[in-house]
């Protein structure tokens, strides 16, 4: 592996962990997910530190950052952007909207419309906004960190399948300790670590890592094994689950997979990499009556249940 990738992904972690107390697996599922280049979605309740965790990261690469604060009055080209007639230069010109960028927080992205939150759809999924039939191309790398509140918020839209489906992982930023909530009130006391946090790596070398994720190993028996798990998700439906997993599904768990097995240090993929990604890989892309804790016990159940192969990863 690429030691100046592994020494960049560490010193992300160290300024993360500085600002961001207890959690470090989040901080590696994001990190994964940004090698990847896959989008992210961060749900809790407010205050559990969502957007100061994004914040974070995007400060630590040296890349451009923006930020859209979604609220219900928020239109598709607030995020987008818009032509508008020019005066001076007698014709109509383009504005830029936010999402060109190359890390867009989108914070509270379910207290906009269904309609400005589909906004985001095309340049999740493809780099490229289109506006009045005009299309544009984004800047490498482009990835969305989006915070959203449980929606039984008051003020709250559930987002729509489709944009659920662009999020490569769906990750909670859980609860704190008590000595964890006691170390931060020591920490922010008398500072704001988030000012002090200065930038690690370029946006050339955040493409590099990209590069390099996609270039890790995935043994051919762990392949079938990706493939299983979400079949198994497909033959496992009924009233409160009518279908599975997309094939859109299959390929997030692969790449999901390599990227958390570089951020680990690893040119290869093992059994233990697809488990520890699989529930935030999957479970928000079950559509269906189950709620949170039982799509998490849904795919724990099939983690627990579908066969392993047992190889040498390593072997090519």
């Amino acid at each position: 592996m690429d030691t100046n990738i592994n020494n960049i992904l560490s010193k992300i972690e160290e300024n993360v962990a500085r600002v961001v107390i207890g959690k470090e697996e989040v901080t590696r599922l994001m990190l994964a997910a940004i090698a990847a280049n896959g989008h992210v979605l961060l749900e809790d309740v407010p205050g559990t530190g969502k957007t100061v965790l994004a914040k974070t990261i995007a400060k630590s690469m040296g890349c451009r950052f923006d930020r859209v604060q979604f609220t219900p009055d928020l239109l598709p080209s607030d995020v987008t952007g818009l032509s508008f007639f020019n005066q001076e230069k007698g014709e109509f010109t383009f504005k830029e909207g936010p999402v060109f960028t190359n890390i867009l927080l989108a914070d509270e992205i379910n207290r906009a419309t269904p309609r400005t939150q589909s906004s985001l759809l095309e340049c999740m999924a493809e780099g490229q906004v289109t506006v009045d039939k005009v299309t544009r191309r984004l800047s490498a790398p482009f990835f969305v960190i989006a915070t959203q509140n449980p929606i039984e918020t008051i003020g709250c839209f559930p987002l729509p399948e489709a944009q659920l489906d662009r999020f490569l992982m769906k990750i909670s930023m859980g609860n704190m300790s008590e000595a964890e909530e006691r170390m931060m009130l020591d920490r922010f006391i008398h500072d704001e670590p988030l000012e002090s946090v200065s930038a690690v790596c370029t946006d050339e070398e955040i493409r590099r890592l990209q590069s390099c994720c996609r270039d890790v190993y995935v043994h051919d028996d762990l392949r079938g094994y990706i493939v299983s798990l979400v079949q198994a998700t497909r033959k496992h439906t009924g009233t409160a689950l009518p279908q599975g997993v997309s094939p859109r599904g299959t390929l997030a768990l692969l790449s999901a997979s390599q990227g958390y097995a570089l951020v680990n240090g690893r040119d290869y993929v093992v059994p233990e990499d697809i488990k520890a990604v699989a529930i935030y890989v999957l479970c928000h892309r079950l559509v269906g009556e189950l709620d949170e804790a039982q799509k998490r016990a849904f795919v724990q159940g099939l983690l627990d249940s579908v066969a392993l192969p047992t190889e040498d990863w390593t072997r090519r």
